[in-house]
């Protein structure tokens, strides 16, 4: 942001327009004067620089994101309406923002297909208007019931829009060292310790009988219950339960 060229703009030499300034030249906008339209875009490109600043950590050249803002101020020139009771800087921000964050979305180096976008941006706007009306985050039931789709769809769609973060990417700073993503990040699932445990059990489990591995396989691997297992195998529940703790104990003794 230091940059004082950006796009063939010298940001140090741009104009600076009072409010009465800029509703004059608007309302000369509006009749159509070209010469007027000009100014009244030099006199808000600062307006284009603030708002970027606020992307500045994405890593996107500054010249790029400065002309989609200036696209995003041109749209709101064309689109802002004189007889509403609002500064043209309030109408403008938010189109200025929208448009780069499109921009930034639809040049995401993961591709996401138009209708699961589609999918996320209605369901954050369902977020934002009940947030706004109800002081009150959304609840997925809720955005899934107004859209008639499914919790899981609408919770994929977000999930797809999420900027990737590298795992080289630091979290924070230890005195001179900077400690990465990558180092907070653990794998719960295949430790060392779970590992000898799984191979031991497995060990474990070739002892048993085979009604016991059976019955063992079915309720602690397959999440069958005791009445399920019992069905299947034709035999009552208490058989089951009792094989159950029997299988289990070998196990245990064998563990130890």
């Amino acid at each position: 942001m230091s940059k004082v060229e950006i796009s063939g703009v010298n940001t140090a030499k741009l104009p600076l327009l009072s409010t009465e300034e800029k509703e004059e030249l608007m309302k000369k906008v509006k009749l159509g004067d070209e010469q007027a339209r000009e100014e009244f875009i030099q006199g808000n490109l600062r307006l284009v620089l603030s708002i970027i600043r606020r992307f500045n950590n994405k890593g996107e050249n500054l010249d790029d994101l400065f002309q989609v803002g200036c696209v995003g101020l041109i749209k709101s020139i064309d689109n802002f309406d004189l007889n509403q009771n609002v500064q043209f800087s309030t109408y403008a921000v938010p189109m200025i923002i929208g448009e780069i964050r499109r921009y930034l979305r639809d040049n995401n180096t993961i591709r996401v297909s138009r209708s699961v976008r589609d999918l996320a941006y209605r369901a954050l706007a369902i977020k934002e208007r009940i947030y706004k009306e109800e002081q009150r985050e959304a609840t997925l039931e809720e955005i899934a019931k107004e859209l008639e789709v499914e919790k899981e769809e609408i919770t994929m769609s977000l999930d797809a829009i999420q900027e990737p973060v590298s795992l080289q990417e630091p979290a924070y700073s230890e005195n001179t060292e900077n400690i990465c993503i990558m180092d907070q990040v653990s794998d719960k699932k295949n430790t060392d310790d779970l590992w000898a445990q799984t191979i031991t059990i497995a060990e474990a489990m070739k002892k048993l009988n085979a009604k016991e591995k059976m019955i063992i396989n079915k309720r602690f691997f397959e999440g069958r219950t005791q009445i399920e297992v019992a069905e299947e195998i034709g035999i009552s529940q208490a058989q089951v339960s009792r094989l159950e703790r029997m299988a289990i104990g070998h196990i245990k003794r064998i563990y130890k």
